[in-house]
């Protein structure tokens, strides 16, 4: 039940609201029950129990950020560590050696034109950086000579 209520925290006034019609249309007292229920904890947000009771909006919140950093740590396997560029999955061998050399060799042949393509970035930003930085310099010396 405690799960069942978290969901649809989760979900928010829509899943609540859509709880309490289904409960009513199905069974009237479920739907009546849920009615009483979101005003008594304040999931409807017309009552003065709004924060008074279990429902709390922070730790919907917490719920949440730590779902998704749950998600973002299962991802983190398959990329590595934050500070690093982004690498790809290492697959389990599948037992011919030949694939298994080629798929070795085409990764890491992908992985170093990443890592050129990368650079080649860096550097393109960084001359464009310069010539923006150097449009400024004129047109300033230009000011202060006019």
């Amino acid at each position: 039940m405690q799960a069942l209520v978290h969901k649809l925290d989760d979900w928010g006034r829509p899943g609540w609201i859509t709880a309490m019609v289904l409960g009513f249309v199905f069974f009237w007292p479920v739907g009546l029950f849920i009615l009483y229920y979101m005003l008594r904890s304040g999931r409807i947000g017309c009552s003065s129990y709004a924060y008074a009771g279990g429902y709390d909006r922070r730790a919907k919140w917490e719920r949440k950020i730590e779902r998704m950093q749950s998600r973002v740590d299962s991802m983190r396997g398959w990329f590595g560590s934050s500070n690093e560029a982004p690498r790809a999955p290492r697959f389990a061998p599948t037992g011919n050696r030949a694939f298994d050399d080629y798929r070795e060799e085409t990764l890491t042949q992908l992985e170093r034109e990443a890592d050129e393509f990368r650079s080649f970035l860096d550097r393109l930003r960084h001359a464009k950086d310069k010539a923006e930085f150097d449009l400024f310099m004129a047109e300033r010396k230009k000011g202060e000579e006019g």
